[in-house]
Protein backbone atom coordinates (compact mmCIF):
# COMPACT_ATOMS: atom_id res chain seq x y z
CA UNK A 1 0.00 0.00 0.00
CA UNK A 2 1.23 3.73 -0.91
CA UNK A 3 1.40 6.21 2.32
CA UNK A 4 -1.58 8.09 1.83
CA UNK A 5 -3.81 5.12 2.00
CA UNK A 6 -4.71 5.90 5.07
CA UNK A 7 -6.62 9.67 4.68
CA UNK A 8 -8.11 12.27 7.12
CA UNK A 9 -11.56 13.04 7.16
CA UNK A 10 -10.79 16.94 5.41
CA UNK A 11 -11.78 18.43 2.38
CA UNK A 12 -8.44 17.92 1.25
CA UNK A 13 -7.98 14.46 2.01
CA UNK A 14 -5.05 14.69 3.38
CA UNK A 15 -2.37 11.88 4.58
CA UNK A 16 -2.05 11.04 8.37
CA UNK A 17 2.11 10.79 7.59
CA UNK A 18 1.84 14.40 7.14
CA UNK A 19 0.74 15.50 3.32
CA UNK A 20 1.03 18.67 2.44
CA UNK A 21 -2.56 20.15 2.93
CA UNK A 22 -3.61 23.09 0.69
CA UNK A 23 -5.74 25.53 3.00
CA UNK A 24 -7.98 28.51 1.96
CA UNK A 25 -6.89 31.92 3.77
CA UNK A 26 -7.70 33.22 6.71
CA UNK A 27 -7.44 36.59 8.71
CA UNK A 28 -5.91 37.14 12.21
CA UNK A 29 -9.35 38.24 14.20
CA UNK A 30 -10.94 36.70 17.01
CA UNK A 31 -12.57 33.39 16.70
CA UNK A 32 -16.18 33.42 17.25
CA UNK A 33 -18.27 31.10 20.25
CA UNK A 34 -21.64 29.21 19.08
CA UNK A 35 -23.24 27.38 21.60
CA UNK A 36 -24.57 24.68 19.87
CA UNK A 37 -25.86 22.16 22.53
CA UNK A 38 -25.93 22.33 26.68
CA UNK A 39 -25.62 19.69 29.22
CA UNK A 40 -28.68 17.89 30.41
CA UNK A 41 -27.95 19.22 34.04
CA UNK A 42 -27.26 23.14 34.46
CA UNK A 43 -26.54 25.19 37.30
CA UNK A 44 -28.40 28.15 37.72
CA UNK A 45 -26.30 31.07 38.58
CA UNK A 46 -26.06 34.87 38.36
CA UNK A 47 -23.59 36.59 36.97
CA UNK A 48 -24.32 40.67 37.68
CA UNK A 49 -22.66 43.34 35.78
CA UNK A 50 -19.38 44.72 37.77
CA UNK A 51 -19.43 48.27 39.06
CA UNK A 52 -16.83 50.34 37.09
CA UNK A 53 -14.73 52.93 38.58
CA UNK A 54 -13.95 54.69 34.78
CA UNK A 55 -13.15 53.15 31.92
CA UNK A 56 -12.42 49.35 31.80
CA UNK A 57 -11.68 48.15 28.54
CA UNK A 58 -12.88 44.59 29.03
CA UNK A 59 -16.03 43.83 30.43
CA UNK A 60 -15.05 41.31 33.21
CA UNK A 61 -18.52 39.80 33.71
CA UNK A 62 -19.36 38.96 30.11
CA UNK A 63 -16.17 36.98 29.90
CA UNK A 64 -17.33 34.67 32.85
CA UNK A 65 -20.50 34.51 31.52
CA UNK A 66 -19.54 33.21 27.97
CA UNK A 67 -16.47 31.11 29.75
CA UNK A 68 -19.18 29.43 32.11
CA UNK A 69 -22.05 28.96 29.36
CA UNK A 70 -19.46 27.27 26.71
CA UNK A 71 -18.61 24.22 29.82
CA UNK A 72 -22.73 23.27 29.47
CA UNK A 73 -22.74 22.94 33.05
CA UNK A 74 -24.18 26.33 33.83
CA UNK A 75 -27.25 28.14 33.25
CA UNK A 76 -27.04 31.62 33.25
CA UNK A 77 -29.29 33.74 34.86
CA UNK A 78 -30.57 37.08 33.64
CA UNK A 79 -28.84 39.23 36.32
CA UNK A 80 -30.48 42.73 34.67
CA UNK A 81 -28.72 45.42 33.78
CA UNK A 82 -27.73 47.18 36.88
CA UNK A 83 -24.13 46.89 38.17
CA UNK A 84 -23.17 45.42 41.58
CA UNK A 85 -20.01 46.46 44.11
CA UNK A 86 -18.65 43.44 45.34
CA UNK A 87 -18.31 44.81 48.55
CA UNK A 88 -23.03 45.48 47.97
CA UNK A 89 -25.60 44.57 50.50
CA UNK A 90 -27.70 41.96 48.56
CA UNK A 91 -30.89 40.32 49.33
CA UNK A 92 -29.62 36.41 48.63
CA UNK A 93 -33.67 35.01 49.14
CA UNK A 94 -34.42 37.32 46.15
CA UNK A 95 -31.80 36.41 43.82
CA UNK A 96 -33.21 32.77 44.96
CA UNK A 97 -36.11 33.87 43.88
CA UNK A 98 -35.02 34.69 40.51
CA UNK A 99 -34.17 31.28 39.96
CA UNK A 100 -30.18 31.49 40.60
CA UNK A 101 -28.75 28.89 43.11
CA UNK A 102 -25.35 31.69 43.02
CA UNK A 103 -24.64 34.79 42.48
CA UNK A 104 -21.59 36.49 41.24
CA UNK A 105 -20.82 40.51 42.09
CA UNK A 106 -17.52 42.26 41.92
CA UNK A 107 -16.14 45.88 40.83
CA UNK A 108 -13.01 47.37 38.74
CA UNK A 109 -11.38 50.02 39.92
CA UNK A 110 -8.45 51.95 38.02
CA UNK A 111 -5.35 52.66 40.06
CA UNK A 112 -2.86 55.44 40.30
CA UNK A 113 -0.22 53.30 38.26
CA UNK A 114 -2.66 52.44 35.57
CA UNK A 115 -3.27 49.08 36.70
CA UNK A 116 -6.70 47.45 37.55
CA UNK A 117 -8.07 46.12 41.07
CA UNK A 118 -10.55 43.43 39.61
CA UNK A 119 -12.94 42.17 42.79
CA UNK A 120 -15.39 39.73 42.82
CA UNK A 121 -17.55 37.64 45.38
CA UNK A 122 -19.34 34.76 44.71
CA UNK A 123 -22.47 34.36 47.06
CA UNK A 124 -24.84 31.03 48.09
CA UNK A 125 -28.56 31.46 47.63
CA UNK A 126 -29.54 28.39 48.92
CA UNK A 127 -27.80 27.95 52.14
CA UNK A 128 -26.91 31.91 51.74
CA UNK A 129 -23.16 33.31 53.03
CA UNK A 130 -19.70 33.67 50.35
CA UNK A 131 -18.44 30.66 48.78
CA UNK A 132 -15.50 32.38 47.24
CA UNK A 133 -13.85 35.92 46.81
CA UNK A 134 -11.30 37.70 45.59
CA UNK A 135 -8.92 40.48 44.31
CA UNK A 136 -6.58 40.57 41.46
CA UNK A 137 -4.24 43.61 40.38
CA UNK A 138 -4.14 43.47 36.67
CA UNK A 139 -2.35 45.43 33.95
CA UNK A 140 -4.64 46.31 30.93
CA UNK A 141 -3.23 43.60 28.78
CA UNK A 142 -4.21 41.05 31.51
CA UNK A 143 -7.92 41.67 32.21
CA UNK A 144 -9.51 39.21 30.01
CA UNK A 145 -6.97 36.78 31.39
CA UNK A 146 -7.80 37.75 34.94
CA UNK A 147 -11.70 37.23 33.59
CA UNK A 148 -10.69 33.88 32.75
CA UNK A 149 -9.09 32.66 36.38
CA UNK A 150 -12.51 34.20 37.95
CA UNK A 151 -14.70 31.98 35.88
CA UNK A 152 -11.87 28.95 36.99
CA UNK A 153 -12.55 29.71 40.73
CA UNK A 154 -16.52 29.73 40.24
CA UNK A 155 -16.37 26.71 38.30
CA UNK A 156 -14.52 24.95 40.45
CA UNK A 157 -16.21 26.37 43.78
CA UNK A 158 -19.30 24.67 42.30
CA UNK A 159 -18.49 21.76 40.68
CA UNK A 160 -15.26 20.96 42.87
CA UNK A 161 -12.82 20.57 39.63
CA UNK A 162 -10.66 22.63 38.31
CA UNK A 163 -11.30 24.48 35.36
CA UNK A 164 -9.20 25.85 32.47
CA UNK A 165 -10.65 28.88 30.95
CA UNK A 166 -7.04 30.45 31.32
CA UNK A 167 -5.45 27.73 29.87
CA UNK A 168 -4.24 28.53 26.33
CA UNK A 169 -4.70 26.45 23.04
CA UNK A 170 -2.88 26.57 19.60
CA UNK A 171 -3.86 25.78 16.21
CA UNK A 172 -2.77 26.53 12.57
CA UNK A 173 -4.22 28.80 10.15
CA UNK A 174 -3.33 30.14 5.98
CA UNK A 175 -3.29 33.82 6.34
CA UNK A 176 -2.29 33.77 2.19
CA UNK A 177 -2.12 31.70 -0.64
CA UNK A 178 1.52 30.99 0.59
CA UNK A 179 1.33 31.90 4.00
CA UNK A 180 0.69 30.20 6.42
CA UNK A 181 0.72 30.76 10.87
CA UNK A 182 1.13 29.26 13.78
CA UNK A 183 -1.56 30.68 16.83
CA UNK A 184 -1.56 30.63 20.04
CA UNK A 185 -4.54 32.03 21.57
CA UNK A 186 -6.73 32.19 25.55
CA UNK A 187 -9.13 29.31 25.82
CA UNK A 188 -12.14 30.30 23.85
CA UNK A 189 -10.16 31.79 21.08
CA UNK A 190 -9.71 35.37 22.11
CA UNK A 191 -6.34 37.09 22.12
CA UNK A 192 -4.94 34.99 18.81
CA UNK A 193 -0.94 35.64 19.05
CA UNK A 194 1.04 34.23 15.97
CA UNK A 195 3.86 32.37 16.97
CA UNK A 196 5.28 31.46 13.65
CA UNK A 197 4.94 32.30 10.38
CA UNK A 198 6.05 30.62 7.53
CA UNK A 199 5.41 30.46 3.15
CA UNK A 200 4.89 26.39 3.73
CA UNK A 201 2.08 24.20 5.84
CA UNK A 202 2.65 24.07 9.66
CA UNK A 203 1.16 21.33 11.10
CA UNK A 204 0.85 18.85 14.19
CA UNK A 205 1.48 21.31 16.82
CA UNK A 206 1.41 19.87 20.24
CA UNK A 207 2.01 21.43 23.98
CA UNK A 208 4.69 20.37 26.19
CA UNK A 209 3.36 19.30 29.02
CA UNK A 210 5.07 22.44 31.16
CA UNK A 211 3.26 24.92 28.39
CA UNK A 212 6.42 26.48 27.47
CA UNK A 213 7.46 24.78 24.16
CA UNK A 214 5.82 23.60 21.23
CA UNK A 215 6.15 20.95 18.71
CA UNK A 216 5.55 21.24 15.11
CA UNK A 217 5.93 20.06 11.88
CA UNK A 218 7.01 22.65 9.03
CA UNK A 219 7.40 22.00 5.42
CA UNK A 220 9.37 24.99 5.13
CA UNK A 221 13.03 23.54 3.57
CA UNK A 222 10.46 21.58 0.88
CA UNK A 223 9.83 18.45 3.01
CA UNK A 224 8.18 17.80 6.60
CA UNK A 225 10.82 18.52 9.46
CA UNK A 226 10.08 18.32 13.83
CA UNK A 227 10.81 21.32 15.35
CA UNK A 228 10.15 22.42 18.99
CA UNK A 229 9.76 26.12 19.65
CA UNK A 230 9.81 27.78 22.89
CA UNK A 231 6.85 29.75 23.03
CA UNK A 232 8.45 32.53 24.90
CA UNK A 233 11.03 33.60 23.12
CA UNK A 234 10.27 32.07 19.40
CA UNK A 235 13.72 30.44 19.12
CA UNK A 236 13.27 26.83 17.80
CA UNK A 237 15.69 23.97 17.40
CA UNK A 238 15.11 21.46 14.26
CA UNK A 239 14.85 17.86 16.30
CA UNK A 240 13.97 15.14 13.63
CA UNK A 241 15.24 15.99 10.07
CA UNK A 242 16.23 12.60 9.13
CA UNK A 243 15.49 11.26 5.20
CA UNK A 244 11.95 10.76 4.21
CA UNK A 245 9.28 12.58 6.20
CA UNK A 246 9.37 13.36 9.61
CA UNK A 247 6.04 13.88 11.00
CA UNK A 248 3.38 13.94 14.41
CA UNK A 249 5.26 14.64 17.37
CA UNK A 250 4.04 14.05 20.98
CA UNK A 251 5.27 14.14 24.01
CA UNK A 252 5.72 12.35 27.11
CA UNK A 253 4.20 13.22 30.49
CA UNK A 254 7.53 14.50 31.98
CA UNK A 255 8.46 16.50 28.47
CA UNK A 256 12.12 14.74 28.05
CA UNK A 257 11.05 12.11 25.75
CA UNK A 258 8.96 13.16 21.83
CA UNK A 259 7.25 10.06 20.20
CA UNK A 260 7.66 10.78 16.03
CA UNK A 261 6.70 9.19 12.87
CA UNK A 262 9.73 8.56 10.34
CA UNK A 263 10.09 6.99 6.82
CA UNK A 264 13.94 6.73 7.34
CA UNK A 265 13.91 3.06 7.15
CA UNK A 266 10.91 2.59 4.47
CA UNK A 267 7.28 2.88 5.40
CA UNK A 268 5.99 5.36 8.44
CA UNK A 269 6.65 3.88 11.91
CA UNK A 270 6.89 5.03 15.49
CA UNK A 271 10.38 6.54 17.05
CA UNK A 272 11.26 7.63 20.65
CA UNK A 273 13.93 10.05 20.86
CA UNK A 274 14.83 12.90 23.72
CA UNK A 275 13.13 16.71 23.17
CA UNK A 276 16.62 17.79 22.00
CA UNK A 277 16.42 15.41 19.16
CA UNK A 278 18.96 12.86 20.45
CA UNK A 279 19.33 9.05 21.12
CA UNK A 280 16.47 8.12 18.91
CA UNK A 281 15.38 4.69 18.76
CA UNK A 282 12.85 2.81 16.62
CA UNK A 283 9.32 1.66 18.66
CA UNK A 284 7.30 -0.06 16.50
CA UNK A 285 8.08 -2.71 13.69
CA UNK A 286 5.83 -3.48 11.26
CA UNK A 287 4.53 -3.43 7.54
CA UNK A 288 2.31 -1.26 7.55
CA UNK A 289 1.88 2.42 8.50
CA UNK A 290 2.28 3.32 12.44
CA UNK A 291 1.71 6.73 12.95
CA UNK A 292 -0.27 9.39 15.18
CA UNK A 293 1.54 8.90 19.00
CA UNK A 294 0.10 9.53 22.14
CA UNK A 295 1.62 8.86 25.42
CA UNK A 296 -0.86 7.27 28.13
CA UNK A 297 -0.94 10.08 31.19
CA UNK A 298 1.24 7.35 33.33
CA UNK A 299 3.89 7.43 30.51
CA UNK A 300 4.44 3.96 30.34
CA UNK A 301 2.06 2.93 27.14
CA UNK A 302 1.60 4.43 23.84
CA UNK A 303 -1.28 4.64 21.46
CA UNK A 304 -1.19 4.83 17.60
CA UNK A 305 -2.52 4.56 14.65
CA UNK A 306 -2.16 1.50 12.24
CA UNK A 307 -3.11 0.11 9.80
CA UNK A 308 -1.37 -3.41 10.24
CA UNK A 309 -4.86 -5.12 10.23
CA UNK A 310 -5.89 -3.97 7.04
CA UNK A 311 -7.86 -0.77 7.97
CA UNK A 312 -6.67 2.01 10.27
CA UNK A 313 -7.30 1.52 13.70
CA UNK A 314 -6.11 2.14 17.13
CA UNK A 315 -3.43 0.67 18.64
CA UNK A 316 -1.63 0.38 22.09
CA UNK A 317 1.90 -0.76 23.04
CA UNK A 318 4.39 -0.61 26.34
CA UNK A 319 6.55 2.88 25.57
CA UNK A 320 9.65 0.16 26.67
CA UNK A 321 8.61 -1.68 23.28
CA UNK A 322 7.01 -4.73 23.21
CA UNK A 323 3.83 -6.65 21.81
CA UNK A 324 0.66 -4.24 19.78
CA UNK A 325 -2.82 -4.57 21.12
CA UNK A 326 -5.64 -3.28 18.93
CA UNK A 327 -7.63 -0.99 21.03
CA UNK A 328 -10.34 0.00 18.20
CA UNK A 329 -12.54 -2.07 16.97
CA UNK A 330 -16.07 -0.50 16.14
CA UNK A 331 -16.47 0.61 12.45
CA UNK A 332 -13.22 0.15 9.97
CA UNK A 333 -11.66 3.23 10.71
CA UNK A 334 -10.73 5.03 13.74
CA UNK A 335 -7.57 7.78 13.81
CA UNK A 336 -5.93 10.46 15.81
CA UNK A 337 -5.85 8.86 19.45
CA UNK A 338 -5.59 11.30 22.16
CA UNK A 339 -5.69 9.90 26.37
CA UNK A 340 -7.77 11.39 29.08
CA UNK A 341 -5.51 13.14 31.38
CA UNK A 342 -7.11 10.59 33.71
CA UNK A 343 -6.27 7.60 31.52
CA UNK A 344 -9.63 6.64 31.33
CA UNK A 345 -10.93 7.62 28.11
CA UNK A 346 -9.50 7.78 24.60
CA UNK A 347 -10.49 10.37 22.09
CA UNK A 348 -10.23 9.95 18.09
CA UNK A 349 -12.13 10.28 14.64
CA UNK A 350 -13.99 7.18 13.49
CA UNK A 351 -15.95 6.57 10.19
CA UNK A 352 -19.20 5.48 10.82
CA UNK A 353 -21.69 5.74 8.04
CA UNK A 354 -19.19 8.42 5.97
CA UNK A 355 -19.37 10.75 8.60
CA UNK A 356 -16.47 11.58 10.41
CA UNK A 357 -16.77 12.39 14.03
CA UNK A 358 -15.07 12.32 17.44
CA UNK A 359 -15.91 9.50 19.67
CA UNK A 360 -14.83 8.88 22.92
CA UNK A 361 -14.09 5.49 24.30
CA UNK A 362 -14.13 4.65 27.78
CA UNK A 363 -11.29 2.21 27.98
CA UNK A 364 -12.81 -0.01 31.08
CA UNK A 365 -15.91 -0.71 30.09
CA UNK A 366 -15.81 -0.46 26.39
CA UNK A 367 -18.20 1.62 25.37
CA UNK A 368 -17.72 4.17 22.43
CA UNK A 369 -19.64 7.85 22.33
CA UNK A 370 -20.11 9.66 19.73
CA UNK A 371 -19.72 13.09 21.23
CA UNK A 372 -20.03 15.86 18.08
CA UNK A 373 -22.67 17.09 15.87
CA UNK A 374 -20.78 17.39 13.02
CA UNK A 375 -19.36 14.96 10.16
CA UNK A 376 -15.76 16.01 9.00
CA UNK A 377 -13.99 16.01 12.55
CA UNK A 378 -10.28 15.98 12.73
CA UNK A 379 -7.45 16.20 15.65
CA UNK A 380 -9.17 15.74 18.47
CA UNK A 381 -7.39 17.82 21.96
CA UNK A 382 -8.60 17.14 25.52
CA UNK A 383 -8.70 19.88 27.83
CA UNK A 384 -6.37 19.70 31.05
CA UNK A 385 -9.21 18.74 33.19
CA UNK A 386 -10.44 15.98 30.83
CA UNK A 387 -14.02 17.40 30.56
CA UNK A 388 -13.85 18.89 26.97
CA UNK A 389 -12.16 18.35 23.72
CA UNK A 390 -11.17 20.49 20.83
CA UNK A 391 -11.18 19.63 17.34
CA UNK A 392 -11.25 20.48 14.20
CA UNK A 393 -14.14 20.40 11.63
CA UNK A 394 -15.80 21.68 8.36
CA UNK A 395 -19.03 23.55 8.17
CA UNK A 396 -20.67 24.77 4.95
CA UNK A 397 -17.37 24.51 3.47
CA UNK A 398 -15.37 26.20 6.16
CA UNK A 399 -12.80 24.87 8.73
CA UNK A 400 -13.51 25.79 12.22
CA UNK A 401 -12.84 24.96 15.66
CA UNK A 402 -15.31 23.12 17.88
CA UNK A 403 -15.73 21.94 21.53
CA UNK A 404 -17.41 18.89 22.75
CA UNK A 405 -18.13 17.73 26.87
CA UNK A 406 -16.35 13.95 27.05
CA UNK A 407 -20.92 13.08 26.91
CA UNK A 408 -21.67 14.98 24.33
CA UNK A 409 -24.21 16.57 25.72
CA UNK A 410 -22.56 20.26 25.30
CA UNK A 411 -21.14 21.75 22.68
CA UNK A 412 -19.78 25.01 20.87
CA UNK A 413 -18.41 26.30 18.12
CA UNK A 414 -15.08 28.31 17.56
CA UNK A 415 -14.59 30.59 14.22
CA UNK A 416 -13.52 33.39 12.36
CA UNK A 417 -14.73 35.87 9.38
CA UNK A 418 -13.25 33.56 6.96
CA UNK A 419 -11.08 31.08 6.10
CA UNK A 420 -10.21 27.39 7.38
CA UNK A 421 -8.56 26.75 10.52
CA UNK A 422 -6.87 23.68 11.55
CA UNK A 423 -4.65 21.02 13.88
CA UNK A 424 -5.75 22.57 17.55
CA UNK A 425 -4.17 21.57 20.32
CA UNK A 426 -5.02 21.94 23.81
CA UNK A 427 -2.54 23.55 26.33
CA UNK A 428 -1.47 22.79 30.17
CA UNK A 429 -2.75 24.14 33.11
CA UNK A 430 -1.33 27.53 33.47
CA UNK A 431 0.84 27.33 36.64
Amino acid sequence: MTETTIDRPSAARRSICAALVSLPAVSLAQLRVEITGVGSQQFPIAIANFARDGQVPVEIESVVRADLARSGLFRIVDAGSAAIPENAAVSLPDWKARGADALTIGSVSRLADGRFDVRFRLLDTIRGGQLDGLSYVSPASDLRLTAHRIADRIYEKLTGERGVFATRIAYVVQTSRNAWELHIADADGANPQSALRSREPIISPAWAPDGSRLAYVSFETGKPVVYVHTVATGARKAVANFRGSNSAPAWSPDGKTLAVTLTREGNSQVFLMNADGGNVRRLTTSSGIDTEPSFSPDGQSIYFTSDRGGGPQVYRMPAAGGGAQRVTFNGDYNISPRLSPDGKLLAYVGRRGGQFKVHVLDLASGQETPVTDTVRDESPSFAPNGRMLLYATEVNGRGILASASVDGRARARLSGPSGDIREPTWGPFIK
